[in-house]
């Protein structure tokens, strides 16, 4: 497939720097039902480029649960700098038809983290795959992030650990090549919270514990999203892996903002409910400074852009820090 530059829809969304896009790069992974497919995106031009392994949530569409989606976020942050890879995890709805019976299924929750080390792993593979990539990569500075589902997959290669709910012991599938992350809509705590009609069908939420997830990570939440199938605590359940984990967190409330955030899952993306170009323009640069500052990109001043969008008469959230 050859690299497509997406010029107008970064326009719209608040920025001209042209991005390349180019998938599937295909990588066979021994013991994995089906081929891994990836797709990568990354500024036209620039070197020492960080990398932002993505994790696709689970929701009702078929290919925005896939290296398909997220195209508006995507785009974003590959046009502020970042290489962003998206693997298409065995839960995506474009393979279900082909994995009912697969070990793990439906949500594969340890695969999906396992794919990222599979990416991590062959890195070299991916950027001479990839036309005008080779050479531009960094790779001592990687960072994960993923949006509701893969929120927890983002969380649990950050360190956060949960009980195997077959074999009932602790997992640990932090990444330690990973410095830090974005969870976009993530699950929150387990326990006696998660009582709505949905848990029985997610028993590996049923024992996440933050307090291991160590390095510096900014939650995103949207105050208007109950997530009330999981839990009846509200939007705040959502805020958990801020408050649960120890320092440094960084906390980004998005007012009115429902579960996709504004629409970050797809363009005109039938289940977004709170559509708002504004909004994810607003959080890709939010949390491109925030990556950057981690980085030390030296292009986004994160406090400059907190300031500028979460201040003033019309601000988009507010950030809380510790």
């Amino acid at each position: 497939m050859s690299p497509t530059i997406d010029t107008d829809t970064a326009t719209a969304f608040g920025t001209s720097a042209p991005v390349l896009s180019y998938g599937p790069v295909v990588l066979s992974v021994p013991g994995r039902p089906v081929d891994l497919q990836i797709r990568v995106s990354a500024p036209a031009t620039g070197e020492g480029l960080p990398v932002v392994l993505f994790s696709h949530g689970h929701g009702a569409s078929n290919n925005l649960s896939s290296l398909n989606g997220y195209a508006p976020l995507i785009n974003l942050w590959a046009a502020a700098g970042f290489v962003v890879i998206q693997p298409t995890h065995l839960s995506s709805r474009t393979l279900s038809h082909r994995l009912a019976g697969a070990p793990g299924a439906p949500l594969f929750w340890r695969s999906r983290a396992e794919d990222m080390s599979h990416i991590l792993d062959r890195l070299d593979e991916i950027e001479s795959a990839v036309p005008r990539l080779a050479g531009r990569v960094d790779r001592d500075k990687v960072a994960v992030a993923g949006h509701s589902l893969g929120g927890h997959t983002a969380g649990l290669l950050l360190g956060a650990r949960i009980t195997d709910p077959d074999t009932g012991d602790e997992v640990d599938l932090a990444e330690p090549r990973i410095r830090t992350g974005v969870l976009l809509a993530a699950p929150g705590r387990g326990g006696d919270v998660l009582n709505g009609p949905m848990a029985e069908q997610v028993p590996f939420l049923h024992t996440t514990d933050f307090s291991t997830m160590t390095p510096p990570v900014l939650v995103v939440t949207g105050d208007k999203d109950d997530s009330r199938h999981f839990t009846d605590v509200g939007p705040d359940w959502h805020a958990d892996p801020y408050h649960l984990a120890p320092a440094p967190k960084t906390l980004l409330t998005l007012f009115d903002a429902g579960h996709l955030l504004g629409g970050i899952s797809g363009y005109d993306a039938a289940e977004t409910t709170d559509e708002d170009p504004g909004r994810v323009a607003a959080l890709g640069s939010l949390t491109s400074a925030y990556l950057c500052a981690q980085f030390g990109c030296g292009a986004h001043e994160w406090r400059e852009v907190c300031e500028a969008l979460t201040a003033g008469p019309a601000p988009v959230g507010r950030v809380e820090f510790r």
